[in-house]
């Protein structure tokens, strides 16, 4: 690779760097919020590297070509010797100090960063992994439920009161919920969902409900859906069925928090 095109993929990698965690919100489909500063940090540090490689260059005097001791300017004399004694000159005067040429293939996620940000998981990371396991709860840990009808609740919580909360307190509820549509295998019914991050995108999980009675929107739609539990298995233990009665479904904008399973920001 070509010194010019090393100096090009510094500043084009730390130009969309820039363009995805400074100028935008796309960084939020890879990484969580508390990585802005790092991720603009180091957009800024490789246009640096760039700048100061490309100035380096500028300032480094030409090479000047090797001498040989027979005149014919292949590098070596005509007895095989290399200039130093030690015999090997046959195998000098190529450059075994290049970069290979799939280095080139670098530029793809420099240019996509630039051009085009890759979308954010959904269905099709979601479908192929099983639902995060939801933590246990102490049995005198659910607060009462407030009186609002519908109840915005989290995907998490719906799970937690359905095969844990002994009092029952979801039973005959109506409830609202907030997620992307995940399609499911056999049985009827879509996967309401959400994926969670620890630090970015290598480490997602995702945790999902079950809807009957409404048809799926497209996969990775996100939707609000309310409904009341579907009576399946004894609700407070883990027989229950983590799954909704749908009633309505409304199409959504993805929400800033779109990584976390909270309430979406503003409800």
């Amino acid at each position: 690779m070509k010194r010019f095109a090393q100096v090009a993929l510094l500043v084009l990698s730390g130009v969309g760097l820039l363009r995805v965690s400074l100028f935008s919100e796309a960084y939020l489909r890879y990484v969580k919020e508390g990585m802005r500063p790092l991720l603009i940090a180091s957009g800024v540090l490789l246009v640096l590297l760039g700048a100061a490689e490309a100035w380096s260059a500028r300032r480094r005097p030409a090479e000047r070509p090797v001498q040989d001791g027979d005149g014919d300017g292949d590098g070596d004399d005509d007895h095989g010797y290399d200039g130093d004694g030690d015999g090997g000159g046959r195998d000098h005067g190529h450059d075994h100090s290049g970069v290979p040429r799939v280095a080139w293939l670098l530029f793809l996620p420099a240019l996509s960063l630039l051009f085009y940000a890759p979308p954010a998981l959904g269905s099709y990371t979601a479908s192929r992994e099983a639902p995060k396991a939801v933590a246990v709860v102490a049995e005198d840990g659910f607060d009462p439920l407030p009186a609002t009808s519908p109840l915005p609740i989290t995907l998490t919580d719906f799970t937690q009161r359905v095969q844990q909360d002994g009092t029952r307190a979801v039973q005959g509820r109506t409830v609202r919920m907030t997620g992307f549509v995940t399609p499911a295998d056999g049985g009827g019914g879509w996967y309401l969902t959400r994926i969670m991050l620890s630090c970015c995108a290598a480490d997602a999980q995702s945790v999902k409900v079950r809807v009957y009675g409404v048809a799926a929107p497209e996969a990775d739609t996100w939707v609000t859906v309310t409904g009341t539990w579907h009576a399946q298995g004894t609700l407070g233990t883990s027989s229950a069925a983590v799954a909704l009665d749908g009633r309505t479904v409304t199409e959504v904008e993805r929400p800033v928090n779109g990584y976390t399973d909270a309430l979406p920001l503003g409800s």
